[in-house]
């Protein structure tokens, strides 16, 4: 073998495969370009069955470009190597192919005035970087609008709330407040927008398969557009055939994603006319129909040349549509990515100024019983459904905490707070919950901690339901939070709807009333006693909450006043500041220190400075801070 190899490269009989039959162009030119030699695959790759032997490689040559290809071919006849040099030749079926040349200079070596070219196709190359340089310059622009997209709703929060820390009036006031409401609105669908296309594109979304009437999903839908509508003064309208006003076996979410993204789009760009919905079904078998929608509107419509790519991600019609009507360039590519996962298709015609249609294809069993899926929609029935039920909130974040206490509270439910881990096992050691809202990320102890401690604790207590509060919203912190002993998940920023129906699903089963002791919402008899504060309130829990939770929020400060001007010996104003919360002590049932607080307003008069006023003072900070304490920890003000 090797005899007969050695014999093959001395022979040269390697010429044929390697240059004639090679797959690159081989041409051999003179100086003035002329072709003396090229081999076959001048036909392949070109498409020339006839030679080119005597032409001139110029006229092969784009006219616009021939100059710069001139002088190219000039400083290759002066070097003895060039390579990588660019340009373009025409073929036989008047297109041009990109080609990429290295030249040997036979001058330099056998004293002739010729060059070798070993030209290289690079035309796929050249299209490969022309679409990452496209995608890129998209992906920077969806960058830039993203940025722009976020920081404009953020912007108008922050300010918002800025102008109400001015007291304003109270219309002013309601204003701020619905544009506050809006633009977190508007944050929350970006931001879903992204997580959506990172779920899908990462495999891990899940359909649903439950039952849904379309007739009731379109009227929805046209509720949720109607204030749009009627302020933009279009008519939006939607028909729905016989045949599909059918109970249909599916995911209903995924498809109201679909058309809000559909619908939402024909209103943003319709300032004329009207929108429609039609709505048809095709049986296909006995119980499975493909149904058609159509989202027609009469809006600005899509140049022809951006059909094929507006369902690209980070792509929008033109970067102008972006700056004037903003959005993420995502909705359509979510929608198209969503359609694709339940087997159907999507496809848009359009012309500019007169309007476009949306049509999409999706197939669905249909459903034995007309029941709809009611754990979707927020339909709290009967007077407060929640309220015989007692739940912990365990979050760390004062807003957080206060937008889920002030729910909890408008629905009746029974609740106490816990602003980390530790606290809240500290109180379902000392109480009984149907229900623990979990948030993950928090000091001292986290949400996967606390959840752990109290599956392993006591076994009365380690099968209550935990419901993870999370920011985090991909599929697999959803399942990291099943992993952990947690029975549900609701992301962050969640609504009223998202919480009713997290809560109602696992407790709608359980209507037990509350305790007694639980319902008092009393703190140990050895420091607070609310006996005289439910007298003078004929019991009113509500008003008792409010007094204490006032308590808690203003004794701090004048425990530090206290101490303060104690250390300071300004006894003067001690003297003042603890006269001024003598009230309080009355008011709350602090009965060990009245007698302390009296004392103490006598001496500070006669013996300011005194060991027994310094001695007084710091046993009524000291009982002041434990009272503190121990109200946070016991009693529940929500």
């Amino acid at each position: 073998m090797k005899a007969t190899l050695q014999a093959y490269v001395r022979k040269g009989l390697f010429y044929k495969s390697v240059v004639d039959d090679g797959s690159d162009i081989i041409f051999i030119v003179d100086y003035d370009g002329n072709i003396l030699y090229h081999n076959r695959s001048v036909s392949k790759t070109l498409g020339y069955t006839t030679t080119l032997v005597g032409k001139k490689i110029f006229d092969y040559l784009p006219l616009s470009l021939l100059d710069n290809y001139k002088k190219q071919f000039s400083d290759c006849t002066r070097k003895t190597y060039n390579k990588g040099i660019e340009f373009q030749f025409l073929c036989k079926d008047k297109s041009y192919k990109h080609l990429e040349f290295n030249s040997v200079n036979l001058r330099k070596k056998e004293g002739i005035k010729g060059l070798i070219l070993d030209c290289r196709d690079i035309t796929q190359r050249n299209r490969d970087a022309e679409e990452l340089l496209r995608a890129q310059k998209a992906k920077e622009q969806f960058l830039a609008n993203i940025s722009h997209e976020i920081r404009t709703p953020i912007n108008g929060i922050a300010g918002m709330a800025a102008l109400l820390s001015q007291n304003p009036s109270h219309e002013e006031q309601k204003t701020y407040l619905n544009a506050i409401k809006s633009a977190a609105d508007n944050l929350k669908v970006i931001i879903n927008d992204i997580l959506d296309l990172a779920s899908i594109e990462s495999g891990k979304l899940k359909l649903e398969k439950i039952g849904f009437n379309l007739n009731d999903l379109l009227h929805s839908l046209i509720d949720t557009f109607s204030m749009q509508v009627r302020e933009k003064q279009v008519k939006l309208t939607y028909t729905l055939s016989a045949d599909a006003n059918k109970t249909f076996i599916g995911d209903p979410v995924r498809l109201n994603q679909i058309l809000i993204n559909l619908i939402g789009n024909a209103v943003k760009f319709t300032h004329v006319g009207s929108i429609s919905i039609h709505v048809q079904a095709q049986k296909v078998k006995p119980d499975f129909y493909k149904l058609r929608f159509d989202i027609s509107d009469t809006g600005i419509g899509i140049p022809h040349d951006k059909l094929q790519t507006i369902f690209e991600s980070f792509s929008q019609a033109d970067v102008s549509v972006t700056r004037k009507y903003g959005g993420t360039g995502l909705g359509l590519t979510i929608v198209k990515q969503l359609v694709e996962l339940q087997h159907g298709e999507i496809f848009v015609t359009s012309k500019e100024n007169v309007g476009s249609t949306f049509t999409v294809y999706l197939p669905y069993k249909v459903g034995k019983t007309a029941k709809a899926a009611e754990a979707h929609h927020y339909q709290p029935k009967g007077k407060d459904p929640l309220k015989y039920h007692s739940v912990l909130l365990v979050e760390d974040n004062d807003i957080n905490r206060l937008y889920a206490s002030s729910i909890l509270k408008m629905w009746g439910c029974h609740f106490e707070t816990a602003e980390n881990g530790v606290v809240a096992l500290e109180k379902i050691r000392n109480h009984s919950f149907d229900a623990i809202l979990m948030d993950i990320q928090m000091p001292v102890m986290d949400g996967f901690e606390t959840t752990k401690a109290i599956r392993q604790g006591d076994p009365k207590k380690r099968d209550v339901l935990i419901i993870a509060l999370t920011a985090n919203a991909t599929p697999q912190d959803f399942q990291k939070c099943l992993d952990a002993g947690m029975n549900d998940c609701i992301v962050k920023p969640f609504t009223q709807e998202d919480l009713f129906t997290a809560l109602n699903k696992h407790l709608a089963h359980k209507n037990t009333p509350r305790k007694k002791e639980e319902k008092t919402g009393a703190a140990p008899a050895t420091l607070v006693d609310l006996t005289y504060l439910k007298k003078i309130s004929n019991n009113n829990q509500e008003f008792i909450k409010e007094i204490v939770q006032t308590f808690l929020e203003s004794m701090p400060q004048s425990i530090k006043e206290i101490q303060t001007n104690s250390q300071a010996g300004n006894w003067e104003q001690v003297g003042k500041v603890v006269h001024k919360i003598k009230p309080t002590i009355t008011l709350m049932g602090i009965h060990s220190l009245k007698d302390k607080i009296v004392l103490f307003e006598q001496e500070v008069k006669g013996n300011p400075g005194s060991a027994q006023v310094t001695s007084l003072s710091e046993e009524i900070t000291k009982a002041l801070s434990q009272t503190v304490d121990s109200l946070r920890g016991k009693v529940n003000f929500g």
